[in-house]
């Protein structure tokens, strides 16, 4: 009972402090992924010894139960995807852990702080609200991808403005849900014409910034669907980030002529993430940006080499 009682309080935890950082302050930020499991791992680890010190292993053994049942939580409300709670577990995990060997410390001391675990649980909503008085604006950095093809760079040009439909994707990503490249068409010529890449969630809408035939395709990104669409048991997911919490700015397209005939293209997309901590989740955007970048530069390439 008493563990039953202390995961259950973790878990209210994440989803009060969960909801209250991302819908009422639109902010998916370090209190959310960082100081949220790492106070579910505290709160349950002291929690559970409050009759007893039972062992390091029971603490460690509630925090993970009360980090498992709140993706579950979330899940279950439709407040993220499979997809996303997968991306944050090994963060979540790692912080929920840490948090756990603090409460297992406090509760083997003869009197037990509980204020400072009262302290932490009221600092944590002054914590969520320090970005959304003072956000720090999001960094703007570049995923470069290249590939040989081989074919000249006048061969290639034609496919990189606009290129016919691909074949189904077949990377797990994409078929959980990641938005995922379909076709890309072009209205107009030169700089100011519009460029269309089509993904599976909806249209990116590129006008043309740089125009250099056959060697430099450049466009800003003034339009772009949801990132993704959420693998969930409901049809639908009340997530936020799936809009917005990536953010492409402009991207380009170098073609290199190389000895023999071949090229060198060289694919490229500035890109803002709003989320925190941003290096952790920049280790899964780049990846997954970098697999766009794969599909789209190898559908060229078939499209543009001799058959």
């Amino acid at each position: 009972g008493v563990a039953m009682r202390s995961v259950a309080a973790s878990v209210a935890l994440a989803l009060v402090f969960g909801t209250f950082s991302i819908f009422l302050l639109g902010e998916y930020g370090s209190a959310l992924f960082v100081g949220t499991p790492f106070l579910m791992g505290t709160l349950g680890a002291w929690m559970v010894h409050r009759d007893g010190y039972r062992g390091r292993r029971t603490s460690y053994v509630v925090a993970l139960i009360g980090l498992c049942f709140a993706g579950g939580a979330f899940l279950l409300f439709a407040l993220e995807g499979i997809i996303c709670i997968a991306m944050a577990a090994p963060l979540a995990l790692l912080l929920g852990l840490l948090g756990a060997a603090l409460g297992d410390s406090m509760a083997r001391v003869a009197n037990r702080p509980a204020g400072s675990t009262t302290a932490m649980v009221i600092a944590l909503p002054v914590l969520a609200l320090l970005p959304a008085i003072s956000p720090l604006p999001a960094e703007v950095a570049p995923v470069v991808t290249q590939l040989e093809i081989d074919a000249a760079p006048e061969a290639v040009w034609p496919h990189v403005i606009g290129f016919a439909p691909l074949p189904e994707p077949e990377h797990w990503l994409f078929k959980a849900g990641v938005a995922a490249p379909v076709k890309a068409r072009i209205e107009g010529e030169g700089v100011g014409a519009i460029r269309y890449c089509e993904f599976t969630t909806g249209a990116f809408v590129e006008p043309i910034t740089v125009w250099d035939p056959p060697h430099h395709l450049a466009f800003d990104v003034t339009e772009q669907p949801p990132s993704m669409r959420e693998l969930s048991i409901w049809s639908t997911v009340h997530a936020p980030h799936i809009e917005g919490g990536l953010s492409s700015q402009r991207g380009e397209f170098r073609l290199e002529a190389l000895p023999g005939g071949r090229t060198r293209l060289t694919g490229t997309t500035w890109y803002a993430l709003d989320f925190a901590p941003e290096p952790y989740w920049r280790l899964w955007s780049d990846a997954i940006v970098h697999l766009i970048h794969q599909r789209v530069l190898e559908h060229i390439a078939n499209l543009s080499e001799p058959r």
